[in-house]
């Protein structure tokens, strides 16, 4: 037993002996199971597959070649990328072919891709080179859009993307570097039908310190000073004669917009002022110079100009000009209540000023108006003035009018109220007020919308509009999800009834009919 014993104790101490541990396999690397080209999933491709995509992509796309091309030449630097965007600027220089709407989505591309080579080749090697081209294909514009069907747009896009690259490499620019760039596009001007140069002297002028402000606004008048005055001819040169004096005047006056903007970045109203007189002695914006003044902290004189009654002018109007109140008063009426509105607050005039608001709102049914009139009312009077508004309203001469205020503010219950307690003035002709005030009243105001359908129908048919067919077809669906839930009696005739008048009255629409059934 005590062998047995020490034989168990000696073994107790032997060191333990550990068997080797079983060898682990090697992760293999893991695979995205995104398909979707991004830096992760593209690194996982081999450099030769990588190349040979490249290469396939370069045989079959024209401008991806020549980034490709422009990539490569940015290994040898600025002088060698340049020339690939030179070579490029002479052919679209020298191009006078027209390009119809089948080739302009390739046209563009190919446009697109010289303006991306600028800025992503060129620009990080060389700012002064890059924005020399930048305005050397800006240059191109006026020929180049006089020559393609740009209907899309496309086109004219990818200047647009040119010019606001030019500001943003302008606006980085030192002071003295930025001035003579400013200084530069002045020249332009000339040949800068688009207005392209002109949006990047908008963008560049507000930024300049003063002194350089001084000198742009100097060629900037110099410019105006050499403009050739218009000559009078007769005959078969009159047509010519005409066309260049018009394009002086609107460069002439382009030109003094520029210079206004000069004016308003040195903050001086004055200089301003005589611009616009100069540009506009008929017809000057008294909006803005009313605006410059008060913000001047010269309320008096801004209230002299704001109260200038302006001479009147053929106007283009539109629907909503006239939902707007502006028939009669011009365009920029309600612009002009609004700012004499708050230069009688900056006197101290606050009641003329309250007073002023309402009218304008009374005479219009301006929503914005009322707004202002009711955030400068005390407390708890607000609500007051709203509900007379509301009965304003309602009680409108037009009702279209009305109901155009009450769906926009909105006030859906007081809309609703007016359309049943004047159901019978209601004229589908009005559709743009008519059709989303439906549209807004049917989720809850179900005999209500059914009226305005009903008005919007039949307008339609009764004026046998075959091109809104469509949409009378949907209104008379929508009148049938609405029959269910309009009151029994409180539509007459009701909605089988109506569609029976409808087919006696106008069965010989089949095109409306059609689009019914289908």
């Amino acid at each position: 037993m005590a062998k047995r014993a020490k034989a168990a104790a000696d073994t107790s101490k032997k060191p333990d002996v550990k068997k080797p541990a079983a060898k682990q396999p090697i992760p293999k690397p893991r695979k995205s199971r995104s398909t979707v080209p991004s830096p992760e999933t593209l690194s996982a491709l081999s450099q030769e597959r990588l190349i040979a995509l490249i290469l396939e992509e370069v045989g079959q796309n024209p401008a991806f070649k020549k980034r490709v091309t422009a990539a490569l030449a940015s290994l040898q630097g600025p002088d060698a990328v340049a020339a690939v965007i030179d070579r490029r600027l002479a052919a679209l220089e020298k191009a006078r072919g027209f390009i119809d709407w089948q080739k302009r989505k390739a046209f563009a591309a190919d446009l697109d891709a010289t303006v991306t080579t600028v800025l992503a080749d060129l620009r990080p090697l060389d700012t002064g080179m890059a924005l020399d081209r930048l305005l050397r294909f800006l240059a191109t514009a006026d020929t180049t859009l006089e020559r393609v069907d740009d209907s899309s747009g496309q086109v004219h896009a990818v200047y647009e993307t040119a010019a606001e690259a030019a500001a943003g490499i302008a606006l980085a620019l030192p002071p003295e570097a930025a001035e003579a760039f400013a200084t530069r596009l002045v020249g332009g001007l000339a040949g800068d039908g688009y207005g392209f140069l002109g949006s990047i002297l908008d963008d560049l002028v507000p930024e300049l310190p003063k002194a350089a402000l001084d000198r742009v606004d100097r060629v900037l008048a110099e410019a105006q000073g050499a403009l050739p005055k218009p000559a009078k001819t007769t005959g078969r040169d009159a047509f010519a004669a005409g066309q260049a004096a018009w394009e002086s005047r609107y460069h002439r006056l382009r030109l003094g917009k520029l210079r206004q903007a000069v004016a308003d970045a040195r903050g001086d109203v004055d200089a301003f002022i005589a611009l616009e007189t100069k540009n506009a002695p008929d017809r000057p914006d008294i909006v803005a110079v009313a605006e410059r003044l008060l913000e001047a902290g010269r309320p008096e004189e801004a209230l002299d100009w704001v109260r200038r009654a302006p001479k009147p002018r053929a106007v283009a109007l539109t629907m909503e000009n006239l939902l707007e109140g502006a028939l009669g008063l011009g365009a920029s009426a309600t612009d002009r209540t609004a700012l004499e509105a708050r230069i009688l607050d900056a006197l101290g005039r606050k009641d003329e000023a309250q007073t002023l608001r309402w009218n304008r709102f009374a005479q219009t049914l301006d929503p914005q108006m009322l707004r202002d009139h009711l955030a400068k009312l005390p407390d708890f009077e607000d609500e007051e003035a709203l509900e007379r508004a509301f009965d304003l309203a309602e009680k409108s001469k037009d009702p279209h009018y009305g109901l155009y205020f009450l769906i926009g503010w909105p006030n859906l219950d007081r809309a609703a109220r007016m359309v049943l307690a004047r159901r019978t003035e209601w004229s589908g002709r009005n559709w743009e007020v008519l059709a989303p005030a439906a549209d807004a009243l049917a989720p809850d105001h179900p005999l209500a919308a059914s009226l305005l359908y009903r008005a919007l129908i039949d307008d339609i048919l009764e004026r046998a509009r075959s091109n809104a067919y469509g949409h009378a077809a949907r209104d008379l669906a929508k009148l049938a999800t609405l029959a269910e839930e309009v009151e029994a009696g409180s539509l007459k005739p009701d909605h089988a009834a109506y569609v029976a008048g409808l087919r006696k009255a106008h069965g010989r629409k089949y095109g409306f009919w059609q689009l019914v059934e289908k």
